[in-house]
């Protein structure tokens, strides 16, 4: 057949004849054979995913600039006969690649649930006569019949009934939407009352929901971890290269060994590679998360708790996330000389809770806050709501005696008041323009005063809402303290947007997508940056101002609740699932917030902040470390024609610096007031020049170890070594503060780890073991000299980190 498509939205435009037309179908549905055709045209109404091995995934992590340098070395050491050293690169290679596998997050997750909402039962009218199909067998053209309680199985158009069909989880309208004849309702809407018969217009990927699934696919923020490992790879690298040419020049021109030339460059790359970057960033983070976790925050994607702290903008979405995606009663007001109490008492007694109907649960909750009592009435029977009346009825009796209640749509009830004076009908109208400024729907309640068949008498207004959280007001209040922006977004109409945003203190300036239209997408970010939100969106919309931002150079964060949000939730460097999210929304975000509340918001900004102090600590000990290394052994080799550290030595000095500060996860810090940014050229800068003045100390220690200790060259290799690995622990004690060293108490488990690596070398120098022993009075001496030459370095550390701004 010729395939004939167009998008649920262009169906909205042209009749159910034509749409009859278009899609081929008679009143009858479609006959076995069409729906095979059909089927085979369109596909199957799911979402597909295509599978990642995770064989592939995980050799993969074997596979980059910075593995690469690793397996080069480890070759390099292999050939030169060091079995042992290039063992020790292997191995930490592949701690690397299995910590990242492991926490790696699969975006398949989010199109699992999105194809399990769409496995639901339809009742489908084909060869003309019903029949029960499963939602994945349906094409365009089928009609189908929805009622209380149904999903709908895919985009559809009502031919005939009418039903109120919950959509917030869709497009972030809290309210439910009543559709009739000719209305257009898309795939994964919940019917709340009503039935109708429609004709399926789209299926699978080609339907509202199924377009959000592909933008969940799609969706991945920017890779910030690998960025900044990248640039500090390349920082390092250039030092090393630069030093392995000038020994490799110097070497030749003595008519050196190539083999000792080969060793050099193996030197160089295990101390300029951050061979443990990976797996620290990754066991920091893990830390975080688990602190996270006990106070209601579970991060799903390791990765965003160090972007957190980076981020700038904090994009919230309206329903369920600053409000409560709960349908509440906001205003009551009496008509006519009624009491407040009686307008409740009066919509009360025209519901039922046992329906399940949201306005009737909202008005009997309503009541039941403000203490409204009747227990003295009962309802002898109850009409339900029904779209031919389109209103509650019940014969309530109270204290003996019968009247009628009925409750609806304010222009329903109205009309049946035909008592009620001109001055109170333009008085009701007022009220109710009111309302509907304020983005309320206004329900009205009427009663006869005497017998069941008594005209009708307004009885009272009440205007329904989603209110907001109790702690939204302040948990935005907190964000604006933190230096984040808060930006709503929201599928909602201007006035609720606008009233919804001046309540929580985000402000009025909230504009619409099409004030964005003849902008350069430059101007478009910053219009974005300066407002206070946007109103009437799609979630394509939410996707694309979230990526708009991010391309402009701003980090975003972005809260959600609903299956409309997940693009954009994936998208964001954090995306916030709240604790009552559609599972698609959960599988969507990086953290999930699993109690009620969106305070916890505020907490996870500080935590993350406080990951990247730790990081910070971890980055500038290593590139300092490099520094240092590199310079010592470069002017080492010119003066003394030597290694004056051998490849065990370098691999013990890489576990001792790089993986024992693995401590500084739980390490006492302080988080920010303002947004961190990663800034490796000026950190570089700072470290470089912490590395240089630990060079000459290097340098001073092996006039030291020859000239005063009198040792030999092993002995000299082995007095180095451990003055580079006491120095490491003692540096990372003064660049964990941005101030003065005292200013802080580090944490407990980086004191236990840096007092044990100092005993375990100690001991090392002492008895040899692996090394060539040196005795007390040179491990002493090299254990002194390196506490006191690098707590003198904390003033020049200190105002080297004010010139380069680091903080």
């Amino acid at each position: 057949m010729d395939i004939k498509k167009r998008s649920t939205a262009e169906f909205k435009e042209i009749s159910v004849a034509e749409t009859f037309r278009f899609l081929g179908v008679g009143e009858d549905g479609l006959s076995d054979s069409e729906v095979v055709e059909r089927r085979k045209a369109y596909g199957a109404n799911e979402i597909t995913e295509k599978k990642k091995s995770p064989v592939l995934d995980f050799l993969k992590r074997y596979w980059g600039p910075m593995p690469w340098l690793l397996e080069l070395a480890m070759v390099l050491a292999i050939a030169l006969d060091h079995i042992t050293e290039g063992v020790i690169i292997f191995l930490l290679l592949t701690v690397n690649a299995v910590i990242g596998f492991l926490h790696a997050q699969g975006s398949h997750k989010a199109v699992d649930l999105l194809r399990k909402r769409l496995a639901v039962n339809a009742k489908v009218l084909r060869n003309g006569s019903f029949g029960t199909a499963r939602s994945e067998e349906l094409v365009p053209g089928d009609i189908i019949v929805v009622k209380l309680g149904d999903i709908i199985p895919a985009d559809v158009k009502i031919i005939s009934g009418e039903i109120s069909a919950d959509e917030s989880a869709l497009t972030g309208e809290s309210l439910p939407a009543d559709r009739a004849s000719g209305g257009i309702v898309f795939s994964s809407s919940i019917v709340r009352r009503g039935e109708a018969r429609c004709v399926v217009l789209n299926t699978g990927a080609s339907t509202y929901f199924g377009k959000t699934a592909e933008l969940v696919k799609v969706a991945k923020p920017k890779s910030h971890q690998e960025a900044i490992m990248l640039a500090i790879v390349k920082y390092m690298m250039y030092l090393g290269i630069a030093a392995s040419l000038a020994v490799a020049i110097y070497a030749f021109s003595l008519h050196l060994s190539v083999l000792l030339i080969l060793t050099f460059i193996v030197v160089f790359l295990m101390g300029a590679v951050p061979v443990a970057l990976p797996a620290v960033l990754t066991i920091v983070q893990a830390a975080t998360g688990i602190k996270l976790a006990s106070e209601g925050v579970l991060v799903t994607r390791l990765d965003s708790i160090e972007d957190a702290a980076s981020i700038s903008v904090l994009c919230l979405d309206k329903t369920g996330t600053i409000t409560q995606n709960k349908l509440s009663v906001a205003e009551s007001v009496p008509i006519s000389g009624f009491t407040r109490e009686e307008v409740l008492k009066t919509g009360c007694l025209a519901s039922r809770a046992e329906g399940g109907d949201l306005i009737d649960l909202a008005v009997l909750d309503f009541a039941k806050d403000q203490g409204v009592n009747f227990d003295t009435c009962r309802q002898i029977t109850y009409t339900p709501f029904n779209p031919a009346t389109k209103r509650t009825e019940a014969l309530i009796e109270c204290d003996g005696r019968r009247y009628r209640a009925a409750k609806g749509a304010a222009q329903i009830i109205l009309p049946l008041c035909d008592g009620e004076a001109p001055e109170t009908r333009a008085h009701v109208e007022e009220l109710i323009e009111g309302f509907s400024q304020k983005g309320h729907r206004t329900i009205a309640d009427a009663r006869s005063q005497d017998g069941e068949g008594e005209a009708l008498r307004l009885v009272g207004l009440l205007a329904l809402a989603d209110p907001p959280r109790p702690d939204s007001k302040e948990m935005i209040a907190e964000m604006r303290a933190l230096g984040v922006k808060p930006i709503m977004l929201t599928g909602d109409s201007m006035a609720i947007a606008r009233e919804i945003s001046e309540q929580v203190g985000i402000g009025s300036n909230i504009i619409r997508l099409a004030d964005l239209t003849g902008l350069t997408e430059a101007e478009q970010a910053e219009k974005v940056a300066v407002s206070d939100g946007f109103a009437e969106i799609y979630p394509e919309d939410k996707y694309r101002l979230v990526k708009l931002l991010q391309t402009h150079g701003y980090m975003v964060g972005m809260t959600g609740d609903g299956v409309n949000d997940a693009p954009a939730l994936k998208q964001a460097e954090m995306g916030i699932a709240v604790s009552n999210s559609t599972d698609v929304a959960k599988a969507a975000a990086s953290v999930v917030l699993t109690e009620p509340g969106v305070q916890v918001i505020v907490e996870a900004i500080k935590r993350s902040r406080e990951t990247y102090q730790r990081m910070l600590t971890w980055v500038i000990n290593k590139v300092t470390k490099v520094v240092q290394v590199v310079g010592l052994l470069t002017v080492g080799f010119f003066l003394f024609r030597e290694m004056v550290l051998t490849l065990l030595g370098m691999s013990l000095l890489v576990f001792a610096n790089d993986f024992v500060t693995m401590s500084l996860a739980t390490d006492n810090v302080k988080n920010t007031p303002a947004p961190n940014t990663w800034k490796v050229s000026r950190i570089t800068l700072a470290s470089g020049a912490i590395g240089a003045l630990l060079v000459v100390e290097g340098i001073l220690g092996l006039f030291l170890g020859r000239d005063y200790l009198r040792l030999s060259l092993p002995e000299l290799t082995t007095f180095i070594m451990l003055l580079l690995v006491f120095t490491s622990q003692f540096r990372v004690l003064i660049v964990r503060e941005r101030g003065f060293f005292w200013a802080s108490m580090p944490g407990k488990t980086l004191l236990a780890s840096t007092a044990g690596a100092i005993v375990l070398f100690f001991l090392i120098g002492l008895f040899g073991l692996i090394v060539s022993p040196i005795g007390l009075g040179a491990t002493a001496l090299a254990l002194g000299f390196a506490a006191v030459f690098t707590l003198a370095l904390d003033s020049p550390k200190y105002f080297a980190f004010r010139i380069f701004r680091v903080e």
